[in-house]
């Protein structure tokens, strides 16, 4: 097999993730608007579909007890399950448990058969319901026709045509390996699940062994990196183990064959064709564990918290070599149906990470509380379940269709209405003027709007400049963020703000988020000018402030960056073990960057001065805040020499070739523009003596696409 340049130079800095977000991978042209399509859709007849799928059995994947309920719930909770706060990435959007390596991960065995069961229903409607929709959809409808009342369903889920390859699922070469743990049963920071493969932890147990108290630390850990608290953790386990059975009727290893993804081109996308007997039916095998939670397994009750709480369970081996737990006195629990035989039945089970739930005091005390008030349980899986498919989607003004919830949660990030007029296009020049007027620099400016915008993250649509949230805790005590100098900038925008308001008689009033965003394009504006450039950065009015009481502190901690090379913040070599290029990468795929932009953008914020502490590190230019192509003009010559001035090779010293005196210090994020080919490219276009004036205007265009990601209310 041919190799290609990755597998020829794996240290090679890899772009490839932000050459998806300037390009349409599917086949949908770039004027569908799937928001227009899913509202042409009758929302009632699609659950009606939906409904006669999941109890319509098939031969070629019969349905445990007629039912293909708990097979959907499964499948929703897995596509939904992969999202981690930590980078907003995974979730539902985008659909991508249809593409590797979601689809052929062990925890998803099986899963395949679910898709295609909904094949006929997305047939029927094509592109006026997603993939990434639909399976959500149909989770949804399946708790409901099981007797559950759901909390809300909300369309708008766009899919994906290709994976998301800027995911880092974690270190492991191989499945279900213990690769990620810094200490045992701590997980490696930024990873959501505790083992390669799963959506969140061993059920027989860490290593495979049944020990409750360790897995609940796992539990804990892993739930919470995926912005779950203890109650809606124990709320998603016991109400989701409400539903179905697992499938262990012999050893996985000996009987299934390979994933979709390794599987032969006969099987059409399907895998883990199953040797042990039918293949189907009581011979399924998808976990290796075997069994129902309770005696009614397509039927909304307590049983599963009246069997874990009510009689004692020992671990042993199940007819699938699983570790799995059973009943001490097996005759006095309630036999469940037989899932595919109408005169047989079968004795419920535990998992590890059931039992688990039971041992651990505060899960115990949640479960004993649970069993007590069933509308209280009912409530919080509901409303647990509905954050769990909707977290990655960003605000509700977003949401789409007739069941979104009118109640606003805090984990959706609300902003207040404004209760004001929004300023006009002679009331922005009239501020910029203001605030040029000021003794704030174009770095000073320039920076803050850039802390405040560039927090968005687009693969949860959370932070952004909306709600100036950068002037409450957690973000303006963030290091990078540089907290006094902060408090000097917003301090007197907020001074611009008072004095404009007060001197309004009619009700036209700015938020402190307009005026952070309107100070940074004056900068910019500005900058230009001095260049001899005469520009008009793009500035659309509306955003509003948000209070502490629109504000989870411990949330918005997961948007803090760790590094940013737009603003040439090192991180900390003790904190990441990634070069610093692959931050720089990993943060412009955050905000939806291609390379041209993240290259416009690092070399514009560097000769604007706009640099952590005002280092004078890559701002390789004699007139700093200036918006000229001298950095990079300055980065690519030939004039100068780079060397490491430590071992880390972290910062860097451009020695004059003639003289040997050092003249610029520069840090990998600088480098980098003329290191990687693709990038040195791109840099050169720039950087020649006729592209100062295309740099500057694809600077702006890029400066005014960050300032306004988070506006949905311009779409």
């Amino acid at each position: 097999m041919t190799k290609s340049n990755k597998d020829w130079w794996p240290d090679r800095l890899d772009l490839d993730i932000l050459d998806s977000n300037g390009r349409n991978a599917g086949p949908l042209d770039e004027e569908f608007d799937y928001a227009e399509e899913f509202k042409t859709l009758d929302l009632e007849e699609v659950k009606a579909d939906l409904e006669d799928v999941m109890t319509s059995s098939h031969e070629w994947w019969p349905a445990d007890y007629g039912h293909y309920g708990p097979l959907f719930i499964r499948m929703a909770w897995h596509s939904a399950g992969t999202y981690r706060a930590s980078d907003g990435r995974g979730g539902a959007a985008g659909g991508r448990q249809r593409f590797a390596p979601i689809n052929s991960w062990p925890d998803n065995a099986n899963l395949d058969k679910a898709r295609r069961l909904l094949w006929p229903v997305k047939q029927k409607y094509g592109r006026k319901i997603s993939w990434a929709d639909l399976m959500i959809l149909a989770g949804n409808v399946a708790m409901e026709s099981m007797g559950f009342q759901t909390f809300g369903f909300a369309g708008g889920r766009e899919d994906a045509f290709e994976p998301d390859d800027a995911v880092w699922w974690g270190p492991e070469s191989e499945w279900e390996t213990n690769e990620r743990f810094d200490e045992p049963g701590d997980i490696e920071e930024g990873l959501g699940a505790s083992v390669m493969g799963l959506i969140y932890v061993n059920p027989e147990g860490p290593d495979g062994q049944p020990d409750p108290e360790a897995s609940a630390k796992n539990i804990r850990q892993t739930f919470d990196r995926m912005a779950m608290n203890d109650e809606q953790t124990v709320a998603l386990i016991a109400g989701g183990h409400t539903f179905g059975k697992v499938h262990g009727a012999d050893d996985p290893e000996e009987n299934l064959g390979p994933e979709p993804e390794a599987a032969p081109i006969e099987a059409q996308g399907l895998g883990w064709e199953n040797a042990h007997g039918s293949g189907k039916g009581d011979d399924t095998i998808t976990s290796g564990i075997e069994g129902p939670w309770n005696a009614s397994p397509t039927e909304w009750d307590m049983g599963y918290l009246e069997n874990l709480l009510e009689y004692e369970w020992e671990p042993e081996k199940g007819p699938g070599g699983a570790w799995q737990w059973t009943p001490v006195d097996e005759d006095a629990v309630e036999k469940a149906p037989a899932a595919h035989d109408p005169d047989g039945e079968q004795t419920p089970m535990m998992l590890t990470t059931d039992i688990a739930l039971s041992k651990d005091p505060e899960y115990r005390e949640i479960i004993e509380r649970f069993q007590e008030n069933p509308m209280e349980f009912g409530i919080a899986f509901a409303k647990a379940w509905y954050k769990l498919t909707h977290r990655d989607m960003g605000p509700p003004s977003r949401f789409l269709g007739p069941e979104v919830p009118e109640e606003e949660m805090l984990w959706q990030d609300p902003l207040p209405d404004a209760d004001y007029e929004t300023i006009g296009e002679a009331e922005a020049e009239e501020l910029k003027s203001e605030i040029l007027a000021t003794d704030l620099s174009v770095s000073q400016l320039a920076k803050t709007a850039w802390a405040s915008a560039s927090t968005y993250r687009d693969s949860d649509k959370r932070g952004g400049a909306n709600g100036a949230r950068i002037r409450l805790r957690p973000q303006r005590d963030w290091e990078v963020n540089e907290p006094a100098e902060l408090a000097t900038v917003l301090d007197t925008l907020e001074e611009v703000q008072a004095a404009f308001n007060e001197s309004r008689s009619d009700d036209v009033r700015v938020s402190l988020a307009d005026l952070i965003v309107l100070g940074g394009n004056a900068a910019v504006e500005q900058a230009a000018a001095d260049a001899g450039y005469d520009v008009e950065v793009p500035f659309e009015p509306g955003r509003v402030d948000a209070t502490n009481d629109h504000t989870d502190p411990e949330s918005f901690e997961a948007l803090k960056p760790t590094a940013d090379g737009f603003r040439n913040y090192l991180p900390d070599p003790e904190a990441t073990d990634r070069k610093a290029e692959e931050l720089l990468v990993d943060k412009a795929d955050l905000l939806g960057l291609s390379p041209s932009e993240m290259t416009v953008l690092v070399g514009g914020l560097r000769a604007l001065g706009a640099t952590y502490e005002d280092t004078d590190r890559g701002v390789l230019t004699d007139e700093p805040g200036t918006l000229t192509n001298d950095v990079l003009a300055n980065l690519l010559s030939m004039d100068t020499k780079w060397e490491p001035v430590s071992e880390s090779r972290r910062v860097f010293e451009g020695v004059d070739r003639e003289t040997g005196e050092v003249e610029w210090e520069a840090t990998r994020f600088d480098l980098i523009f003329g290191s990687n080919a693709r990038l040195r490219a791109i840099a050169e276009v720039y950087a020649s003596a006729d592209g100062e004036a295309e740099f500057v205007q694809d600077f702006v265009e890029a400066w005014s696409k960050v300032m306004r990601l988070d506006r949905f209310d311009l779409e």
